[in-house]
């Protein structure tokens, strides 16, 4: 199933009015806010980074690691999740994220440092410094 089945629930959901933004994977309304330390977009209220989100007023499906507009890329998976590329998201018991998507990666601490490697090279940013 694509992003069409997607717009379908979002439409046949009760909530689509408290909220200009619908988790695919949670099946609720959710308020986004971008989190400070990781660039994610993250739900408002549980601060959890949102994997693949439906924007209501465009009915485009995004991304949630990059914004980008994957409309009719999206998957349904066997357990009944919805799956774009790659992507995998791990926070640890510290409030460290690592994100990996094919090539790419990206580890972001509680306290603002960043690492990423990607087909550029490798990055490290602390304390507003890109090494």
């Amino acid at each position: 199933m694509y992003a069409v089945t997607a717009a379908l629930l979002l439409w046949g959901c009760e909530e689509r009015t408290k909220s200009g933004y619908y988790d695919l994977n949670t099946g609720k309304s959710i308020t986004l806010v971008k989190d400070e330390i990781t660039g994610l977009m993250v739900d408002a209220e549980t601060r959890q980074p949102v994997y693949i989100y439906v924007n209501r007023k465009t009915k485009d499906t995004l991304y949630g690691a990059t914004g980008e507009v994957i409309n009719g890329q999206v998957v349904k998976t066997d357990n009944g999740s919805y799956k774009y590329g790659n992507l995998t998201i791990k926070e640890d018991e510290d409030g460290d994220f690592k994100i990996k998507d094919g090539d790419y990666k990206r580890k972001s601490d509680e306290d603002g440092d960043v690492k990423s490697k990607d087909e550029d090279g490798k990055r490290k940013t602390s304390d507003d410094t890109t090494k």
